[in-house]
């Protein structure tokens, strides 16, 4: 196994569907036996990280791809069903304890930090939990960081409502640095110069009407990731991070169903990893002079 500096973090955006790319990057990470000692991850990001940090190479390879073909468990007939465009009772219930079981023993002996975000309702603001105890909280945690607003339920953690916690912090880069990691291997699941295009929204009271913190939150979202694209890029000039993202710009849907597509992107993660891997492996190593 590659030593990794401890201050060194790994930090997972989401991006729904588009996260097969995350899970080229994190399958090409194990085969080269590169583990952190802190990741975080938000969303489809939180998701594919559980399976790197109990090291079952390609479970979300499987679980994003092999069983959407299989389960269907995307589309609008969910929402009609059960208020919820994904079926989170096969993804969540039936997947990790049946379907494509999850390794909690690995997970919970890991000596890695592993955290996930998620915006709380009431504060409008994120949240970071890390469990390493509880098989149930850890899976809620999970559900919450993926809860899509508008088209999936409010996820509740310790009795408190949350959601999707790329709302507020769709790459919590900064929580990783004030975490005590001062250097980190960012993965984006877009191109370098995307931005998004929709500005400012002002989300009318009926919509989240308990939770006006929240729809302030939800208002300013996309300037909020635009604006944690451009510290990405400036702090990527400065050398102060990695960043693996796909070169050209991204055809891959949030709720993408064309199993081809997605086969593809998965296969550009991997790929775009391993041509990275002299640099990653360098920084790696424990001697490893960023801090200097």
């Amino acid at each position: 196994m590659i030593t990794v500096d401890e201050r060194i973090g790994l930090v997972l955006e989401g991006g729904g569907m588009r996260g097969v790319f995350t899970c080229g990057v994190l399958d090409c990470f194990m085969d080269n036996k590169i583990h952190f000692p802190y990741t975080i991850g938000v969303s489809a990001g939180a998701c594919n990280g559980l399976s790197y940090v109990s090291r079952q190479r390609g479970r979300a390879r499987y679980s994003n791809i092999d069983m959407l073909d299989k389960y269907h468990y995307i589309g609008f007939k969910h929402l009609l069903l059960k208020r919820n465009i994904l079926d989170f009772d096969l993804l969540f219930v039936d997947f990790p304890d049946n379907i494509v079981p999850y390794d909690y023993d690995t997970y919970f002996s890991s000596k890695g930090r592993f955290a996930m975000v998620t915006t709380n309702c009431l504060t409008g603001e994120a949240n970071y939990f890390e469990e390493k105890k509880d098989k149930k909280r850890l899976i809620e945690i999970a559900r919450a960081s993926c809860s899509l607003p508008f088209v999936c339920p409010i996820t509740y953690i310790d009795d408190v409502p949350m959601l999707d916690g790329g709302i507020v912090d769709s790459i919590p880069l900064l929580h990783a640095i004030k975490e005590g990691f001062e250097y980190n291997v960012v993965v984006l699941t877009r191109n370098y110069g995307y931005r998004k295009e929709i500005g400012d929204i002002k989300i009318p009271s009926f919509l989240y009407y308990k939770y006006p913190n929240l729809r302030q939150s939800l208002s300013r979202r996309c300037s909020i990731y635009n604006e944690q694209l451009e510290l990405i890029e400036q702090m990527e000039k400065q050398g102060k991070i990695l960043v693996i993202r796909p070169i050209e710009p991204v055809k891959v849907d949030r709720i993408e169903k064309d199993t081809k597509k997605l086969k593809q992107f998965y296969e550009e993660g991997y790929e775009r990893t391993l041509q990275l891997m002299d640099s990653i492996k360098a920084l790696l190593k424990e001697e490893c002079t960023i801090f200097a």
